[in-house]
């Protein structure tokens, strides 16, 4: 099991250090180092990864405040000069937290911790997750895939359609359909659906929940290869 992972490290030897020490491991693949949490979380909204390997403290937003801005949070392993942040590595669940200079015995236990706890897991994302997780003022909302209806792209954001209510993340939707279900599908630059909710398909539209959604022509062939249709 291959782990894939970034650094945002803003100290340059410290990137580097880092990024060797993951580059020796068998079982990480790096695919990214940024001096920034700006310009990882712009990677992050194209890219999902295993692993975040973390420093705090940032030019412009700090790690703790890159973690706020993340829809879902892989795992982390926080690195920092100081020791004052623990606390709040624990009220962010972090996988570990390292202080530098990180040496060789200590990043090899903060890598089989992240192992252990992938291989845990195994068995649920087996079989499928149905469920993900938003964050909503501060807190993580467990949104059943069945409860979705379908999502909307709205810029930076994305509202996502229960029959209740209306949730805005901010997030992407190419993040989004990686970490969606089978049952959901792209019909449109700007909508995703679940395939169980539509009511109907007329033309280059459909309706769920009577709202009508425009199928784009690149998309309209898969949608009616996945349906059941007689």
């Amino acid at each position: 099991m291959v782990l894939t992972c970034i650094i945002v490290e803003d100290e340059l030897m410290s990137r580097k250090s880092l990024q060797r020490l993951c580059e020796q491991h068998g079982s990480l693949e790096v695919l990214g180092a940024f001096d920034s949490a700006t310009t990882a979380l712009d990677f992050l909204a194209e890219q999902m990864v295993d692993l975040i390997w973390l420093d705090i403290e940032l030019p412009g937003l700090t790690g703790f405040e890159m973690l706020e801005k993340l829809p879902s949070i892989p795992f982390v392993v926080l690195t920092t000069s100081k020791t004052e942040y623990a606390f709040d590595a624990f009220q962010y669940q972090v996988t570990d937290y390292l202080k530098k200079p990180i040496t060789l015995p200590r990043f090899n236990i903060a890598v089989e911790k992240v192992l252990e706890l992938n291989s845990r897991a195994k068995p649920n994302s087996a079989i499928g997750r149905q469920e993900i997780y938003i964050k909503s003022e501060g807190r993580y909302i467990r949104l059943p895939f069945d409860t979705i209806s379908y999502i909307e792209n709205t810029g930076d954001y994305v509202k996502i359609f229960t029959p209740t209510q209306t949730h805005i993340v901010y997030t992407t939707m190419k993040y989004l359909e990686e970490k969606l279900g089978s049952q959901f599908l792209r019909v449109h630059r700007s909508f995703i659906v679940h395939l169980d909710k539509i009511v109907d398909i007329e033309e280059n539209t459909l309706v769920i929940s009577n709202k009508v959604i425009p199928i784009s022509r690149a998309n309209k062939s898969e949608l009616m290869n996945r349906l059941n249709l007689l």
